[in-house]
């Protein structure tokens, strides 16, 4: 099992591991870094620092089921996309307008958190773009395969997911989402994210918006 110092060193070992893909070769203007907010963008700085590569970040937000917030219908992102489970809201019975009123609220809500972490709202260009997706680890999945719909769907000529950690059995499906997975490690008893490093602290927004700072001068 392979334990992480902290998510700077797993990014530091994940960039290593995308050079040897060809990715830490000569600038290339086409390549996006992509991260996760918060525990991502700490990863995703390494990455982009060794690549020479722009940083930026996706974030989503689930639509929750009346009554029952923590049951997805839905999810919107920051590059626009919606995505409706039209068998999840026909058993459900969801009505139009709690629908068109929930993607308003998480709409405002991801249009708020843009603001905050990158001065703009405006989504950064994927299309034509080979996209480097980074978290500090995959759990259920979930985002990372909503990410890599969005993506694909913006256009996006490449989407390499690239993470420290994720579970074995979830793996399969990662792999066939993504066109390229870089994975420093596929763990077969997986329990949270946290147990793979020794310091896995809360990110704050102040650093999720000095590290895009960095990046944005």
């Amino acid at each position: 099992m392979n334990i992480y110092k902290n998510r700077a060193e797993a990014g530091r070992m994940l960039a290593q591991a995308l050079a040897e893909h060809g990715f830490g070769e000569a600038e290339r203007g086409d390549l996006l870094v992509l991260a996760i907010p918060r525990g991502g963008v700490v990863v995703g700085a390494e990455v982009a620092r060794v690549l020479r590569a722009p940083l930026d970040v996706w974030l989503a937000r689930k639509i929750g089921a009346p009554g029952n917030p923590e049951l997805a219908i839905g999810s919107v992102s920051s590059h626009g996309e919606l995505v409706l489970d039209r068998r999840v809201i026909a058993a459900l019975g969801v009505g139009a307008d709690y629908i068109q009123e929930a993607v308003r609220q998480e709409r405002e809500e991801l249009h708020r958190r843009m603001m905050a972490f990158r001065g703009h709202a405006e989504p950064v260009r994927v299309e034509g773009r080979t996209v480097v997706l980074v978290d500090d680890g995959v759990a259920t999945g979930a985002t990372a395969f909503s990410a890599l719909a969005a993506l694909q769907r913006g256009g996006a000529a490449q989407r390499i997911l690239a993470v420290p950690v994720a579970p074995l059995d979830t793996v399969p499906e990662l792999e066939k989402a993504a066109d390229l997975m870089v994975l420093l490690s596929a763990e077969p008893v997986f329990r949270a994210v946290g147990q793979f490093y020794e310091q896995f602290g809360q990110v704050s927004d102040e650093e999720v918006i000095s590290l895009l700072a960095e990046f944005s001068r």
